[in-house]
Parts: C-alpha cells; structure tokens; sequence
C-alpha cells in the first residue's frame, strides 16, 4: 500500500497569493465548454476556484475538491462573494470519494503534483469512477521540455549545480493585494530525476505590510513529469476510451511548440 503523504505547497501565504493574483487565463473558457449547463461537473485540484467560481457565478452545477483545506477554504470564500455555495471538499485525487457521480470531471494544472506515479494512476481510476456512464474527463499537463532552462538539465552534466543557490534576499518585484499589502514568491529547483521524471521545489513567500516584511513561508513540492503517450496509457489502463490529445487550448493537433497538452477520455 501507497503510504505517501501528497505533498501541496498551496498552504497559508502561498495559497493566498494564489487566491489574489492567479486569476484568469486561456483555460477558464477552454475548459467552460465542457461543462453542460444543468449538468454535474466537477474540478478536481480547483484551488481558490480561478475556473470554478466563474463557473458556479454563470449558474453551472460544478462542485470542487482540492489537497489543500486552505485553498479550498478560500474557493468557499470567493464562491461567496458571487453568491454561490458549491459542495467542496479536501481531499487528495487518488482518494476521492463523493457521493455523486459527474458528467464531466475536470482537473486543470493537477496531474503529477507531490504524489507518487501510483498515486497518479489511481487517481486516474477515482476520476473514471465518479464519472456517469458516456461522461467526459478533460485534463491538461504541461510537457517536460516546456521550461528551456528546466529541459537543459536533463543531459549529463546539466544538474551539477542543484540544488539552485537560494536568492541573496526579497524579491524587488511585488504585487499589491486589495488590502494594500505587497505578496511576491520565489522558487528555486532543487532537484531533478530524468530516470523517475521528477523534479522538486522549493517555494518561498513573502507578505509586507506598510513596507515591512512581516510574514514570510517556505513549502517544497515534488512533480511528476509525463510525456504525451504515458498519459494516453494510463488514461486507457484506468479505463477510458476515446482518448484524444490536442493542443495548448486550442483543439488543433498537439505540436512540439505546446507547452500544455489536452487530454480528453470518455467513461464507457
């Protein structure tokens, strides 16, 4: 038995700057056209709700689980604030268990994160199980060669110096909350496997106030890396059918120029 623990860096300042700054993108229409109105979706790694609370706002039936309690605290919040109430949940993908089953299951940016490859594939089959019967998972992942820097180091010689030296201080570079606090972040690499496809990190958060530092954290994450055909096999090994790949939200075949794939399976 699997008895790692997911890992999640999206806790305290972290997931709060994830829930004030990380909004928006190509994804939150993309993966709209999904979701049927009055049909059950579910986000599976929802976070703070950057697709889920938009969706929720328009009057779609999606409900949200997330690894972090803190995250999905914070979607509650801001599903709140547009009046809504999904049902959410914290719970890591290779353990869910909800008592509905979906039309469509989607997972943006969740595939591969602190887990285990065993964990992955079950969570594979724990999305095709919530699904109904001819429902729909669309997934997407970002494709190891995606950071040039990060794909350098993959050949011999290329992880001589990992792990990255940690930043003489704070970041220069901040944003401002609507509290009128500064919140920046920094990662550093600090390791990576070709032969298990892994990379750990290294986060740093920051939070001033008044222009003092009074709040900094420092989490660490594992992730799984995974080409295009692993994740069409493991897609069909959990038990879907009609496994299609396409491009970086776009629906046009996938190129070598994409930085995220698109999966889409069906539940027989």
């Amino acid at each position: 038995m699997d008895v790692h623990e997911p890992q999640s860096w999206h806790h305290g300042l972290v997931a709060r700057w994830w829930s004030l700054f990380r909004r928006g993108g190509p994804e939150v229409d993309y993966f709209r056209r999904f979701v049927e109105a009055g049909q059950p979706a579910l986000d599976v790694a929802c976070g703070a709700g950057r697709l889920l609370v938009p969706y929720v706002e328009a009057g779609l039936d999606v409900d949200g689980c997330d690894a972090s309690p803190d995250m999905v605290a914070l979607c509650a919040e801001a599903a709140a604030r547009v009046g809504a109430t999904p049902s959410l949940v914290a719970q890591p993908m290779h353990e869910l268990d909800l008592p509905r089953r979906y039309r469509t299951v989607y997972v943006c940016g969740g595939l591969g994160l602190g887990s285990t490859r065993a964990q992955d594939e079950q969570a594979l089959r724990r999305l095709h199980d919530h699904l109904e019967p001819g429902g729909r998972l669309v997934l997407d992942n970002e494709v190891p060669w995606s950071d040039p820097g990060g794909w350098s180091r993959w050949p011999p010689g290329g992880r001589d110096d990992l792990p990255e030296p940690e930043p003489g201080g704070p970041p220069a570079e901040r944003q401002v909350g609507p509290d009128g606090d500064e919140y920046a972040l920094l990662t550093r690499m600090l390791s990576l496997d070709p032969v298990a496809q892994q990379e750990a990190w290294e986060i740093h958060a920051f939070r001033w106030h008044e222009g003092a530092l009074v709040e900094e954290e420092r989490h660490r994450l594992t992730t799984n890396l995974y080409f295009t055909h692993e994740v069409v096999m493991l897609l069909e090994r959990a038990g879907f059918v009609d496994v299609q790949v396409t491009g970086e939200y776009n629906d046009l075949p996938p190129t070598a120029d994409d930085t995220f794939l698109v999966y889409s399976a069906t539940r027989p």
